[in-house]
């Protein structure tokens, strides 16, 4: 089968972008990889260092992020208010988003994320001692979350396109993927140790620990041998660059669709801490051990998809858009359970669909972008991802206060699977596509097809 019109085997730049180089050949592969190579990415050294510090962080920052919500619930009894703290740390994003893609493409991406992470530190550690001497208030987590969301800014792109200068163009889609894994098993392991710590001391040792890694991290990234490093020319100071941006991305199909499916999804779907909270705390009655045990079953899930993603073939339009319905359509089917075990069961299931399809959008954007421009394409993907959780955290926040929570992860799983479903229309009608069911384990299920 040939590749629909939306992924050929090279991108060239729309006449918006005419002054780059032609973008790379995207590395498509007709057949799955051999299993031996579902960790390659992991053969690059500097990857495994990178990767295996990166495990610890991930672990710690899930950690702090659990704590610091439960906190919000616990000093102030509103579940809206736990969506004032998501606001607070994704706002930022929403703001200046696109600002730190320019910063990220004109500074060596090595030297900012050692003054993000370093700052990170600085702000847990900041937290920790706020909340471990017992003075802590709602408004000094909403304060500090503001700020490490302006850190976020530059952070994010930058961690996007430094996996890249890691391990070149050959490794970058396996990479992307067990970058996924390793957060996910992240955030299967930091919940329930947040759990655990929560009920046993207290928020206030999460803050410390993630304050620890984030300083683990600096270090590391300063062990790194930069001589192995693929490393991308910083672009010159000019007028223009966001806005050129911002053109390059919208003249992409392969850009600008997965740009708005994860919009939707992120305002959405992606404020699971505010739902979570209200059915552990308002539904189920099983408090912050219930809180952690909730996020790690989708962490479950995630991590599998993360992993069943360096096995994938190929990566188009059509994959994500069936994500994120297939997504959409499982928080609908948990929103309608009454009983707590299937509830957690199908929470797995929803964080498989949804890595399947976050691991899938990020690779082909990452992969549709010139490398020259590619920091200011991260942070427009990055700024509907986070962004859209500082409209969507206090959005859901009061929809679940005014209609229960089973109402709202209705809402937060239907809106995206009815944008998903309104773009797979247009994109069937514009690139000729048609659905074909077929047969799998005795199962019919459909496909979808492309006619060019």
């Amino acid at each position: 089968m040939t590749a629909p019109p939306s992924l050929s085997t090279r991108t060239s730049s729309t006449p918006s972008a005419t002054a780059f180089p032609p973008t790379e050949p995207l590395p498509i592969q007709g057949e799955r990889p051999p299993w031996r190579h579902t960790l390659i990415a992991l053969s690059v050294p500097n990857f495994r260092l990178f990767t295996a510090t990166n495990l610890v962080a991930m672990t710690a920052g899930w950690m702090q992020r659990i704590a610091q919500d439960w906190l919000v619930l616990e000093l102030t009894h509103s579940v809206a208010a736990v969506g004032v703290t998501v606001a607070m740390q994704f706002a930022p994003m929403l703001l200046f988003g696109l600002l730190g893609g320019v910063i990220v493409d004109r500074y060596p991406k090595r030297m900012l994320m050692m003054l993000t992470q370093g700052g990170f530190a600085l702000l847990s550690a900041l937290l920790a001692v706020l909340t471990l001497t017992g003075v802590v208030e709602a408004w000094h987590i909403w304060a500090i979350a503001f700020v490490v969301g302006l850190v976020t800014v530059i952070d994010n792109p930058a961690r996007q396109v430094f996996v890249s200068e890691i391990v070149g163009q050959k490794h970058l889609r396996n990479a992307i993927s067990l970058n996924s894994s390793v957060f996910q098993l992240g955030g299967m392991i930091g919940p329930a140790l947040s759990g655990l710590l929560l009920v046993a001391v207290g928020a206030g040792w999460s803050f410390g620990v993630n304050a620890i890694a984030c300083a683990a991290v600096v270090v590391t990234l300063g062990f790194l041998n930069a001589s192995e490093l693929h490393r991308m020319p910083s672009m010159p100071r000019r007028k223009g660059q966001l806005v050129e941006g911002l053109r390059y991305a919208i003249g992409k199909p392969t850009i600008i669709v997965p740009v708005i499916l994860v919009a939707f999804f992120s305002v959405f779907a992606l404020t699971m801490p505010v739902l979570l909270s209200a059915f552990a705390s308002n539904v189920y009655h099983v408090g912050a051990g219930g809180y952690g045990l909730f996020n790690s079953m989708i962490a479950i899930g995630a991590l599998t998809g993360a992993l069943l993603s360096t096995r994938r073939a190929t990566v188009r339009l059509r994959t994500i858009v069936g994500g994120v319905f297939s997504t959409g359509v499982l928080l609908v089917l948990a929103g309608s359970i009454p009983v707590i075990a299937p509830f957690a069961i199908v929470l797995v299931a929803v964080g498989m669909s949804q890595l399947l399809f976050q691991t899938a959008s990020n690779s082909l954007v990452q992969m549709s972008s010139n490398i020259a421009i590619r920091g200011r394409v991260m942070s427009l993907y990055v700024l509907v991802l986070l962004g859209g959780q500082a409209i969507g955290g206090p959005l859901m926040g009061q929809i679940v206060d005014h209609f229960g929570p089973h109402v709202g992860m209705v809402v937060a799983g239907g809106v995206p699977a009815l944008a998903a479903a309104v773009i797979g229309v247009l994109l069937a009608r514009r690139g000729g596509f048609h659905v074909e069911m077929h047969l799998r384990h005795h199962m019919p299920l459909p496909h979808i097809v492309g006619q060019r």
